[in-house]
C-alpha cells in the first residue's frame, strides 16, 4: 500500500496556509462607492497529509441561507491534523446579495449566470472572475450548496451530470433521496467547473431566507460523506444510503387561474396521474379549479405562498421509472425518519 505523502503549504490569494493548520482569509472582491472594501470570507483547512482540494461553497444566491449554516456546521467537525488534502469553505459567495437579503447583485444580475466573469465587466462579472481565479481554479472537487427561491421550497436533492463518472460518484456518496441528471446552465458555477474538468455536484434543499433543519442536516452529512469518499476523512465511506433514485426528467405544474392556493400534497409525496395537487379559488370561494398531476411523479419542489397568479410555478414533479420511484419513496421516508418525528414538511391545509 502506497504511503500517503505529507502535505505542503496551500496558497490562496497570495496567503500560505501551512499543513495541519487552518486560516481565515478575506478575499477582497470589490470596493463600495464609499470606498470601503468588500470581501468574501474564505476559510482554508490544510490537512497534515496530501489529498484532494475540496471547495464547499454556498450563497451564490445571497438569500439562500441553509447552505451558509451547513458550511458553518461542517467546519466545526473538521480537524486539520486529521485531514487529508485541503478543504476550502466559502459560506457566502454573493456577499452583496447576502447583505441585502437578496438573490441578486446590486445590478440585478444572477451571479450563477456570470461565470467565469471578467476583470473589466459589471459588479457580477468582476465578483465571478475573482472567485474563479482565486478559488475555483485551486480546487480539485466542488460541492455547491443551494436552496429554493423565495416562497419556494425544495426536497433535498442533487443536480449532477451523470456522464461524468467522478461527479456521479460524489453524488452517490452524498446520499440524498433524489438525484436529477441535469444539464448545466451557461454561466453557472457547475458549467464552469465541468468545463475545467473539475467534478462538481449541486445540492438543493429548503427555502430561501430560512433555516430549515432537514435541509441543513442533510447538507452537512452529505459533505462529510463525500469527504470520506474522497479519502479526506477517516472512516467508512459506505455509511450512506445504498442507492440514490435518479429521475428521468422533471417539470413544473403551473397555476391555471389567479386566486388562493390550497395545497393538497406534501413535499416528497408520490402522486398519481390526475391526482389533485391543489385547489385554487377566489377569496370567497368562487370559481374553484383543481390543479392535477400530469403524470405519476414525486413532489420535489413547491410554492409555499398561497397567493398565486395564473402561470405561477406551483409544484416541481420528478418522474421515474417504477423501480426508481419505489426506491425514492423509501429514501424519502428514511430522510424524514432520520430527522425525527414531525419533521416532514406539510403545506396541505385540507
Amino acid at each position: 500500500m502506497a504511503r500517503v505523502k505529507r502535505n505542503t503549504p496551500f496558497t490562496l490569494a497570495g496567503i500560505d496556509v501551512a499543513p495541519a493548520s487552518r486560516q481565515l482569509i478575506d478575499l477582497e472582491v470589490a470596493q463600495l462607492y464609499t470606498h470601503a472594501p468588500l470581501s468574501i470570507p474564505v476559510e482554508v483547512v490544510n490537512g497534515r497529509l496530501a489529498g484532494p482540494v475540496l471547495l464547499v461553497c454556498a450563497a451564490i444566491h445571497g438569500d439562500e441561507l441553509n447552505g451558509v449554516e451547513a458550511v458553518r456546521r461542517l467546519m466545526t467537525q473538521v480537524d486539520a491534523t486529521r485531514l487529508r488534502g485541503t478543504l476550502i469553505a466559502v459560506p457566502v459567495v454573493n456577499v452583496f446579495g447576502f447583505i441585502q437579503k437578496s438573490r441578486y447583485l446590486p445590478d440585478r444580475r444572477d451571479l450563477n449566470r456570470c461565470f467565469p466573469g471578467s476583470e473589466q465587466g459589471s459588479i457580477a462579472a468582476r465578483l465571478a472572475h475573482q472567485f474563479y481565479q482565486q478559488v475555483v481554479q485551486t480546487s480539485s472537487h466542488i460541492i455547491d450548496l443551494h436552496t429554493g427561491a423565495v416562497h419556494r421550497t425544495n426536497l433535498p436533492q442533487l443536480r449532477v451530470n451523470l456522464d461524468d463518472e467522478a461527479s456521479a460518484a460524489m453524488a452517490e456518496a452524498f446520499g440524498v433521496p433524489v438525484m436529477l441528471d441535469a444539464k448545466s446552465r451557461d454561466g453557472s458555477l457547475r458549467a464552469l467547473a465541468q468545463g475545467e474538468g473539475i467534478p462538481v455536484i449541486t445540492y438543493e434543499g429548503g427555502e430561501a431566507l430560512r433555516f430549515e433543519p432537514v435541509a441543513i442536516n442533510t447538507a452537512v452529512r452529505g459533505c462529510l460523506r463525500v469527504m470520506r469518499h474522497l479519502g479526506m476523512l477517516r472512516g467508512r465511506a459506505t455509511r450512506v444510503r445504498s442507492e440514490v433514485a435518479t429521475a428521468r426528467s422533471s417539470s413544473w405544474v403551473r397555476a391555471e387561474q389567479n386566486g388562493i392556493l390550497r395545497s393538497q400534497v406534501k413535499l416528497g409525496q408520490r402522486v398519481s396521474q390526475g391526482e389533485v395537487l391543489a385547489r385554487i379559488a377566489a377569496p370567497l370561494g368562487q370559481g374553484e379549479c383543481d390543479i392535477l398531476a400530469p403524470r405519476e411523479g414525486i413532489v420535489i419542489g413547491q410554492q409555499t405562498l398561497p397567493l398565486v397568479n395564473e402561470g405561477d410555478a406551483l409544484f416541481h414533479l420528478a418522474y421515474f421509472d417504477r423501480a426508481e420511484a419505489n426506491l425514492a419513496e423509501v429514501q424519502i421516508d428514511t430522510l424524514w425518519a432520520e430527522q425525527g418525528e414531525g419533521s416532514t414538511p406539510s403545506l396541505a391545509v385540507e
